[in-house]
């Protein structure tokens, strides 16, 4: 160490320390922090981190450290982390408590979400920040469990007004989506100068120079191998016989003189490093009861501990993490096969049966039933406290040591279903390869064959994954009739994403095969949907209306049935109330939807409700409240790193009918040709019908408006796109392209008898008939969409009924209909469409001012952000801090700064003012 002033700093890293006392000071003024520390092993990382927490003065400091054989047991790093601040958890939210208590194995539940574990540790951290600023410094990054990197990188981009910094250091290369996008410190090796004197500080007696020379090039700097490697050499070496090494990576050579000097110790200790190695936990009680049954006393340590590889203390600290590993890999594995077993037997089967379990497996030197059972048993556990991953890790080994063919296939088929669930959908696929295998019924190879099409579309082959879920349902069906509907429904939802690239196997042939199906014997909720979207999809729109009336009024009530199993198919029922024109129903269903997905933390779910609240708020005239959600959705994406097409983006845009609007719909329209998802074409060309519409260019409206109707109720589509289809067809003079779709549309709308399809339909009468009875239709439409919430539904009306108002002549009349239209769409945002009735009321003689369109604060918060606006909405609503920040995934900290910043761009002082 060297002095600069007061401050220590580590030799040859003075813009290191430098950099690292930004972050203490950030932390300190309350402005959140995250660095990655990065660079190659040996390099010096876990000493910065050491500098980094004796200089954090005023500062708590928490600590954890990754471990390479801990990477498959969920929440252990973070677990490691929080121990020492759970006495806060009383501070939590009660959803936010009782999943962290699951997650910790401190309480029995349901499998708690990652996003909802996010939120508590968010949480925790504050809270333990209240005080003062908290600093967390976690080593080995890179080996940590993948539950708690998922877990710090989500709570990582959410620190904006907190006392809270999160440091890392991850050995190169840095892999993994979770790490991308956080400020980086590269750490490479000491210039010349300071590895010379590094080097010259720790060999004693004469040394080269041109030996010291070709050390200092040859270790690059690295601290680490400055201090080791020479330790491999002989006197006459370092004084002037040193022969270059090997062309083994660095890291290897290291690791290599770390094994020399392990070899060169007693048999005894070596064996007392190769347990320690083997139990990464640190327990000094644990490593002395395995010792004992290895026969092995505790003081054949001293001559590890003497060359400086070991120290044990209040827990078993190896001198780095390169020690431990070149200790385990050199061990014979017949050795490392009876300390596992050693560990096993030492560890409290009742109070940490998941690690017994684990270090039996790896002692295991061929089948075992007796150990695959207790490996199956905590998949099961480790799947209740939400780590997935491990779960099929448990699995994948129970797996590989079943030595009953029949069983190994079914734990095959469970491990394979937990890989999915985590997304490895390479190791899925092979443990479906081993599940096909050995003497399995024919139950067993239906859900083979449904597991293997789930992957097809999870991995986002959505044209092979209908056909694919349709041959699964077949063959369940003399199975498993309650799982062949099921099926039948996943692949009708699958068909409505593939739309009009399914081909031969589209959603008219699977909606005809499910109507086949008989009935289950016990009924389910779910089945009033199943009989709805068949008969929808192979029958038709009017014989589907009844059914379909009966399924969203199952769905949209709170009748006790369980929220979980109603969760995976709300969306569907969310569909149908978008088909039937039934806007009221929508609204109550995706609500519904949205407050389960919050509470059971289903990031699966959410984003499929979020969009449909984007859609809802648009077509409510609530843009900004749309904008707000949309952020949710990003959030979301960037946390699971899924991601569904743009359909909330590109309508928004299209509302919005800013610049980037077109490019936006082109690229999302390319994409999703790319991907084969035709629901997603269908959107694109729905949004940019309803751009065109906006800015009165109607002949490319119309082109996007035919292709928008070609493929009828996919995902619900049809509602929006075959108004913009008629207004461009009537504007653009295509009387027959407009009379397809207007009859399209009275058949649904009469049919449905709502008045948000009514409502529509009488303004598309308006379009294509002249005199009274078109006055008559649009002041039907007036009335009837002015008792639904479709408020941009309603503007439109009255912005076409002042438009033929004023090519009647009756400028008068003209003006109060576009007035009201005008002043509707700029309140919204919806700038082509406002843009649009400004010039037509200009054409009526009346001088427009900045007044109107002004009636209420709607350009203020046009300059707010999404997440603003959304914080903005929930305090207005009535919401507390803490509350906003349960839902939103934020501190309560970073929702106070960002409502002092609404408040000062809307120019208000109290909640109160925020109210609708």
């Amino acid at each position: 160490m060297t002095t600069s002033g007061t401050a220590p700093e580590l030799r040859g890293r003075r813009a290191e320390c430098a950099r690292l006392d930004q972050v203490a000071a950030g932390v300190r003024s309350g402005d959140g922090q995250v660095l990655i520390v990065r660079g190659e092993a040996g390099i010096g990382k876990s000493a910065l981190l050491d500098y980094l927490a004796d200089q954090a003065e005023g500062c708590r400091v928490a600590r954890a450290a990754g471990v390479e054989s801990e990477m498959e047991l969920p929440f252990a790093g973070l677990h490691q982390l929080c121990l020492p601040l759970l006495s806060l958890s009383d501070r939590l939210p009660g959803p936010q408590r009782a999943a962290l208590e699951v997650a910790f194995g401190l309480s029995a539940g349901g499998p708690p979400d990652r996003f909802l574990i996010g939120a508590a540790i968010l949480s925790l951290l504050s809270a333990a920040s209240d005080r003062k600023p908290l600093l967390c410094v976690i080593d080995d990054a890179q080996w940590l469990d993948q539950a708690s990197v998922q877990t710090l990188t989500f709570v990582g981009r959410r620190l904006f007004a907190d006392r809270i910094g999160l440091v890392f250091s991850l050995r190169e290369p840095v892999t993994g989506p979770e790490w991308r996008g956080f400020p980086e410190l590269p750490v490479g090796g000491l210039a010349d100068e300071y590895a010379g004197a590094l080097l010259d500080s720790v060999v004693p007696g004469r040394l080269d120079e041109h030996v010291r020379d070709r050390i200092v090039a040859e270790t690059r700097g690295n601290p680490l191998a400055l201090l080791e490697l020479p330790k491999g050499l002989t006197a006459v070496q370092l004084a002037g016989g040193f022969e270059r090494p090997d062309a083994r990576p660095l890291v290897s050579q290291i690791e290599q003189n770390f094994a020399r000097r392990v070899e060169a110790l007693p048999a005894d200790t070596q064996r007392l490093l190769l347990t320690a190695a083997a139990e990464p936990v640190g327990d000094v009680p644990l490593l002395v009861r395995a010792l004992t049954l290895l026969d092995v006393a505790m003081s054949t340590a001293a001559p590890a501990e003497a060359a400086g590889l070991i120290d044990i203390g209040a827990r078993v600290r190896f001198r780095h993490p390169l020690v431990r590993s070149a200790t385990y890999r050199a061990a014979d594995p017949a050795e490392r096969r009876a300390v596992h077993q050693a560990i096993a037997a030492a560890i409290d089967p009742s109070r940490d049966p998941d690690r017994r379990a684990w270090h039996r497996a790896q002692g295991a030197d061929g089948p075992d039933e007796e150990v695959a059972a207790e490996l199956v048993s905590s998949a099961e556990r480790a799947q209740r406290r939400g780590g997935m991953a491990a779960s099929a890790a448990f699995l994948q080994r129970a797996t590989e040591l079943t030595p009953d063919p029949a069983t190994r296939s079914f734990r095959a088929l469970a491990a394979a279903q937990a890989s999915l669930a985590a997304g490895a959908f390479e190791t899925a696929q092979r443990l479906l390869n081993t599940a096909a295998q050995g003497p399995v019924d024919g139950l067993h190879q239906a859900r083979v064959n449904l597991l293997r099409a789930q992957l097809t579309f999870a991995s986002g082959h959505s044209l092979e994954a209908p056909p694919l879920l349709l041959e699964a349902a077949r063959r369940l069906e003399p199975l498993d009739l309650g799982l062949a509907r099921d099926t039948y429904l996943d692949a009708i939802a699958a068909a409505q994403f593939g739309g009009r690239f399914g081909g031969d196997t589209g959603i008219e042939l699977i909606a005809r095969a499910a109507k086949a199906v008989p009935r289950s014997e016990v009924p389910r909720k779910r089945d009033l949907l199943y009989d709805a979207i068949a008969t929808l999809f192979a029958d038709g729109y009017p014989d589907a209306v009844g059914p379909a009336r009966v399924a969203i009024r199952a769905f949209s009530a709170e009748n006790g049935s369980s929220d979980q199993e109603d969760l995976t198919w709300m969306w569907l029922a969310a569909v149908l109330a978008v088909n039937l024109w039934d806007d009221e129903s929508w609204d109550v269903l995706t609500a519904r939807h949205l407050r389960i997905a919050r509470e059971l933390g289903d990031l699966n779910q959410m984003p499929l409700v979020l969009h449909h609240r984007v859609m809802l708020n648009l077509y409510s005239g609530e843009l900004a409240a749309a904008a707000a959600l949309l952020a949710e959705v990003r959030t979301i994406n960037e946390a699971t790193g899924a991601a569904l097409a743009s359909y909330g983006e590109i309508c928004l845009a299209a509302w919005h009918a800013r610049p980037q609007a077109a490019a936006m719909i082109a690229a999302s329209l390319d994409d999703s040709a790319t991907r084969g998802e035709g629901g997603a074409v269908t959107f694109a060309h729905m949004a940019n019908a309803l751009l065109h519409n906006g800015l009165a260019q109607y002949p490319e409206a119309l082109r996007s408006g035919l292709e928008a109707t070609v493929y009828p109720l996919e995902l619900g589509a049809e509602s929006w796109a075959l108004p913009e289809l008629i207004e461009a067809a009537a504007r653009a003079g295509r009387p027959e392209a407009a009379a397809d779709g207007y009859n399209q549309l009275r058949a649904q709308a009469l049919a449905s008898e709502t008045d948000w399809g009514l409502g529509v339909l009488a303004r598309a009468t308006g379009l294509l008939t002249t005199g009274p009875a078109a006055e008559r239709a649009y002041q039907e439409s007036v009335v009837r969409l002015g008792r639904t919430g479709m408020r941009m539904e309603l503007a439109r009306t009255h912005l076409v009924y002042g438009e033929w108002l004023r090519r009647e002549g009756r400028r008068q009349d003209a003006r109060g209909q576009l007035r009201t239209a005008y002043k509707m769409f700029s309140a919204a945002g919806a700038g082509g469409f406002a843009e649009r009735a400004g010039r037509e009321l200009a054409a009526t003689g009346e001088v427009l001012d900045e007044r109107i369109g002004r009636a209420n604060d709607g350009a203020a918060r046009e300059s707010l952000t999404a997440q603003e606006a959304h914080i903005a909405e929930l305090a207005g609503s009535g919401l507390t801090n803490a509350e906003i920040g349960a839902q939103m995934f934020l501190s309560q900290h970073t929702v106070e700064w960002h409502l002092r910043k609404v408040f000062v761009k809307l120019g208000i002082t109290s909640r109160k003012q925020l109210r609708p």
